[in-house]
Parts: structure tokens; sequence; C-alpha cells
């Protein structure tokens, strides 16, 4: 009993050491970070890493380095967008920010996997990217929903636009093509001669093609072939380009042969007619006057929470 009550004075010494010694770790973490922070919004960090990271990924989407400033602006306008939409109800959930950075890395024929190894490599990171996506989603979102009154259009705006700028658009016509997508499949890790076999075969079955109603079946009779259910795509949604593309080809003949990740595929232009929808010209006109107002209000929105924000910069 009496050597037990002779350690304890040495137990609370050693106790009080590591209480000490951990303390000096935290404080000395802390200062580490408070160096490291760039300037505070509302009391959020924005660290010299973040930075960096944002840097980092717009020189490799842009080919551009950009002003170090303009970044650390970006940034503040981000954490303002996330704090306001917040404060608004309004929280983007991940799986919605995890879609759209798999949609982009689809556009830019990647895996998610393949893009975030990329951005790591420059630098960067796909935190970084998601972070800015949870910003842009968030803030397009409160606009809209804050300020849905002042960014409807009316008939007359568009016709005054399409006056102004070509008054050939106001009479312009929209069209719906009807196509069957045909799809040459490839095994998954095939060489590219087995690829350049299938478009050989693709050629000659576009050569054999003029109607979809015999196309069809000649297509089905081939090795390999999906010919999937038809699709309806109105010129208004399409680029140009393509528009032009698909003007060229006439009503039962194929679209040249194109290489994907699944194989060669081709669409069969099965009909084409007028549509109700909005012509090019006119959801040109539409998108361009919506996009000019959210715009304004957007900038509006956002310099008045510049002023209203606590921003500290270190």
């Amino acid at each position: 009993m009496k050597a037990a009550m002779m350690d304890r004075p040495r137990q609370f010494v050693a106790c009080r050491m590591l209480v000490t010694a951990a303390m000096f770790v935290i404080a000395a973490t802390t200062a580490a970070v408070a160096q490291n922070v760039v300037v505070f919004v509302n009391g959020e960090p924005i660290t010299a890493i973040d930075v960096e990271q944002r840097m980092k990924f717009i020189q490799l989407s842009t080919q551009k380095t950009p002003p170090r400033q303009d970044v650390i602006e970006e940034l503040i306008n981000d954490k303002l967008k996330v704090r306001e939409a917040k404060r608004w109800g309004i929280e983007v959930p991940d799986s919605e920010i995890d879609s759209q950075f798999t949609s982009m890395a689809g556009r830019l024929r990647r895996t998610t996997d393949q893009l975030a190894q990329e951005l790591t490599k420059a630098g960067a990171s796909a935190g970084t990217l998601k972070a800015q996506i949870r910003a842009n989603l968030a803030w397009q979102q409160l606009v809209r929903g804050r300020y849905q009154s002042s960014l409807q259009l009316s008939e007359k705006d568009i016709q005054s636009a399409l006056e102004a700028k070509k008054p050939d658009d106001k009479d312009d016509v929209a069209f719906d093509y009807v196509m069957r997508p045909i799809l040459l499949l490839v095994p998954p890790g095939s060489p590219p001669t087995v690829f350049e076999g299938r478009r050989k075969e693709a050629e000659a079955l576009r050569g054999r093609f003029r109607s979809c109603e015999e196309g069809i079946g000649i297509a089905r009779s081939l090795r390999d072939v999906a010919v999937r259910d038809r699709v309806i795509r109105t010129s208004a949604d399409l680029p140009e380009p393509l528009r032009k593309v698909l003007d060229s080809i006439p009503i039962g003949h194929l679209t040249a042969p194109e290489i994907t990740r699944l194989g060669v595929e081709m669409f069969a232009i099965c009909a084409k007619q007028e549509s109700k929808a909005d012509s090019p010209g006119k959801r040109q006109a539409r998108d361009a006057i919506y996009a000019e107002r959210f715009e304004q209000q957007s900038t509006r929105y956002l310099q008045r929470l510049r002023r209203e924000a606590l921003i500290d910069r270190r």
C-alpha cells in the first residue's frame, strides 16, 4: 500500500509531462496550419495548398498559368457561394458531385480513376475539381431559385434578339432526326488492327445500306452487330457542325463509321421531319439571353456577399 502511494506522485508527473508534450504538438500543428492559411472567409480558411492545387487545375484545363491573386479571388467566391447556398437550405449531395465528375471524365474519354490520376499527376486533385463543381451547382440552384421571375423570358424578348442579330433566324425551322444506332462490337482490349477490320466491315455495310427497312435487316445478319432502338434528336439540341453532317446524309443512309470504346458505330438516318420545338436560331437566342441575365444577377448577388463578408487576408 505504501509503495503504491509513493508511485502516485511519479505517475502524476508523468501524466503532466505527456499532457504538456501533447499541448506543444497541438500548438505547433496549429501554428503550421495558420502559417499555411492565405485568407479566412467568414472564419473558413483557404490555404496555400488550396491555391496551388486550383492553379494547377486551371493550368491543366486551359493550358495557361492564371495569376495567383485571381485564383485566390475565385476560391473566396466559391466559399461565399457554398455558404450562402447552405443558408438557404441548398446542399448538393455527394452523389450529384460524383455524377458530374463522371460525366466530365466521359467527355474527355477517361474513366473517373484515369481523370483523378491525371489531376494528381498535374499537381491538383480530384477534390479540387469536385469542390469547384459543388460551388457551381449550389450557386446555380440558388440564383435560379431566388431570382426565377427576373430570369424568365418572353417570346417578345427572343424575337427582338433574333431580329437584331440574324433576321433570317426568326423563320428558321427545327427538324427531328429519327435514327437507329448500329454498333459493330469489338471485344475489350482488342488491338487497333481489329478495330480497323471492323471499320472496313462498317464501310462495306454503308455501301449496301439504301433504306432503314432493308438495311437494318442486312446489319442484323452480320456477326457481332447490335442494332439499337431508334433515337430522336432535335436540330436545336445539336451543334451546327453535326447538323450539317446529318443534313448532308440522304434519308435511309448511314453516317460515317466512328470508332468508340465498344467498337465501330454508325447511325442510320431513317427520317427527318419538321419539329414543333425551337429552331436552332431561336434556341441559341433563348440560351444567350438567359445566360446574360443569369450572369448579371449572379454578379450583383456575389458582389453584395463580398461586401458583407469578413475576408481576412494573411
